[in-house]
């Protein structure tokens, strides 16, 4: 049989991949930080803040949290060489993605089967992006490319000739699409429709006689003012008091559209040829499952009511969320969540768009290029569970403070005010372990000191795939693969005498792995499987590299060619 086929982005070096240590997390008690009363039932205390290598991170997760990741937003280095204060964003094309690439694969498996994948990206790598997430997710399960306004064309933008870029993009992948259940969101319209310029005098009449008057000359007369002259009276006011009234009289504001013939069912067009033969009577065709319609002189009428939807809170003319997102800039955002970080800081109100639309409360989000920590404020006040990973220093000077004012409940920026954001809730915050195995003073790799015991048995269960499940009963069962499956790990040196008692104890219906430093038997222990460490791990991982950032200056140097060697 021939073997399938696909499109795929090939790049240098595509085939390498990393074999990456799946660390223990270490919790720091002290930079953890929980609300001080319960603000409502639904306060999410477990969140997690993982400061550490975000590659590494990820792979750590990856045990206790395959398919549990509702929505996953990520914000990588956009690799525009240039210079970030925090992020040094400049990487040579293969390099970077071959980078993303890794992450993206652990993400996939992380997330469940109806999760949603938001990528922020740049034009600069936008295609190959779309190509490699294609790749990984099928290009089946691809939702949408939003284009995001991200600035206006000011500044020195507005200087340089040809087109002025002022958007981002926002990839939007589905695990399995045939899975994927979106909510459905609207957008406010930034004025209002014009087109809906009709008015039912008489609404509270039976429909058959309906009249219809101009909206102007309705609203005249609701202000008991001379239609004439109406909007020099009112003077700057206008608009403003029309929109309130259209928006009390929603059901009475109407415009009036001709049908698509073709389109509209056998019922529809019966009514329109009808309703032309009786061009002063409204008919209503009944619909089971949706609104009725209305027919005049062969069109249909519409309702404004029909168009306005809930948006952030409050009922306005809404329109179904399209793929350019215009009304979320990320300028003026210097008041969100009390940080300063130029350049790199998502607006709240674009990350409430995306949880809005793929999750629900009680939801698991995934950030794993934490920034200033957006992602996590905005899931704290919508009341989804979230883990953030992020590296750089501002882990601490940024993202920590920030979340303490929101389950204070002092920070009222962003949505705090569109959500009702009182506070409440709380984070852990862990540290990634230090690599399990380090070089002696003679370069033999053996078990890093600042391993005590109990690190060193959930690192191995980890590595063994096993969950580390401690037992108050018995001193070898450190954790589980099957309710009759176990793992024993020691730095102890273990004798016949030893094992025998253990291959006792564990008995003839479990087994037990045995991990030790060395051991000297001399039976056959059938439900024992014993194995030296650091030798059975040490061909598993990279050990002792804690650095897979996507930094210049921590990515693999290019060979040097033969025979270039001292020319520079």
């Amino acid at each position: 049989m021939q073997k399938k086929q696909k499109l795929e982005l090939t790049w240098v070096g595509k085939e390498n991949r990393p074999k990456l240590e799946p660390r223990i997390l270490l919790e720091g008690p002290e930079k953890s930080y929980h609300a001080k009363h319960r603000i409502t039932d639904h306060d999410i205390f477990d969140n997690r803040l993982i400061f550490g290598d975000n590659l590494l991170a990820l792979k750590a997760l990856e045990q206790e949290f395959s398919s549990k990741v509702k929505c996953v937003y990520i914000d990588p280095p956009f690799n525009t060489q240039q210079a970030f204060e925090h992020y040094d964003d400049g990487i040579e094309h293969s390099l970077w993605l071959g980078l993303v690439r890794d992450r993206l694969q652990i993400i996939w498996r992380l997330m469940t089967d109806d999760g949603t994948l938001f990528v922020h990206i740049d034009d600069n790598e936008l295609g190959y992006l779309i190509v490699l997430l294609d790749e990984i997710f099928e290009r089946t399960n691809r939702v949408s490319i939003v284009t995001f306004k991200q600035g206006s064309a000011t500044g020195h933008k507005s200087i340089n000739p040809g087109v002025v870029s002022t958007s981002n993009f926002l990839l939007i992948y589905a695990k399995k699409k045939s899975a994927w259940m979106p909510s459905r969101l609207y957008t406010a319209r930034a004025e209002r429709d014009k087109r809906y310029g009709q008015f039912i005098e008489n609404f509270d009449k039976p429909y058959e006689g309906w009249r219809f008057i101009t909206l102007t000359q309705a609203f005249a007369r609701d202000l008991k003012l001379p239609e004439k002259g109406l909007k020099k009276v009112i003077g700057d006011e206008y608009e403003e008091k029309l929109s309130e009234f259209i928006l009390r009289n929603a059901q009475r504001v109407i415009r009036q559209a001709r049908p698509d013939y073709s389109a509209v069912s056998e019922a529809a067009r019966k009514m329109i040829d009808e309703s032309k033969s009786k061009p002063d009577q409204v008919f209503k065709l009944m619909r089971e499952g949706y609104s009725d319609m209305f027919f005049v002189n062969g069109e249909r009428i519409l309702f404004y009511a029909e168009k306005l939807k809930i948006v952030d809170g409050e009922y306005v003319a809404g329109e179904p969320l399209t793929s350019i997102w215009d009304d979320v800039l990320s300028n003026n955002l210097h008041n969100e969540g009390g940080v300063e970080f130029p350049k790199g800081k998502k607006p709240e109100a674009l990350i409430k768009r995306c949880l809005e639309l793929a999750t629900k409360p009680g939801d698991l989000v995934l950030d794993s290029f934490a920034g200033s920590g957006t992602t996590g404020a905005v899931a704290q006040k919508m009341n989804r569970r979230w883990i953030m990973v992020e590296l750089g220093e501002h882990c601490h000077t940024h993202i920590i403070p920030r979340l303490q004012k929101v389950i204070d409940g002092e920070d009222q920026g962003g949505i705090s005010k569109t959500v009702n954001w009182q506070g409440g809730g709380g984070f852990r915050y862990y540290k990634l372990a230090p690599s399990l195995l380090q070089q002696d003073a003679y370069g033999q790799w053996v078990i890093n000191k600042e391993y005590n015991a109990e690190m060193l048995a959930q690192a191995l269960c980890k590595l063994e795939g096993f969950t580390y499940a401690p037992s108050e009963v018995h001193y070898w069962m450190h954790g589980h693969s099957t309710e009759r499956d176990f793992i024993y790990v020691t730095t102890a040196n273990l004798n016949h005498e030893q094992l025998q008692q253990l291959s006792d104890e564990v008995g003839a219906e479990r087994s037990l792995l045995v991990l030790c430093t060395a051991f000297r038997g001399r039976g056959d222990y059938p439900n024992l499987t014993v194995k030296k460490i650091p030798k059975q791990v040490l061909s598993r991982c990279e050990w002792g590299h804690d650095d897979y950032s996507l930094q210049v200056e921590n990515l693999p140097k290019a060979p040097v060619k033969p025979g270039q060697q001292g020319l520079f």
